[in-house]
């Protein structure tokens, strides 16, 4: 099992802040199509991404146990 997190606008557009889900060897592309499809996180796309507290790019290879963040961008003023 890999552990999901989400933040702010993600989090309210899945309805949760982490999920776990079957996601051994596949890669970070791989993974947010799937919670694309199953959460409607149109957003996924612009999200920095995190595995194991370090930023990653779409062809890291998940493996159980560890842990994704989608981090969105923030804005403020």
């Amino acid at each position: 099992m890999v552990d999901v997190l989400f933040f702010a606008e993600l989090q309210d557009a899945a309805g949760s802040n982490k999920v776990s889900l079957e996601a051994n060897g596949l890669t970070l592309t791989e993974l947010k199509k799937n919670l694309v499809s199953t959460y409607e996180l149109n957003s996924l796309d612009k999200a920095m991404i995190a595995v194991n507290e370090e930023y990653a790019q779409n062809d890291v290879v998940l493996q159980t146990g560890d842990v994704v963040a989608f981090i969105p961008p923030v804005s403020g003023g």
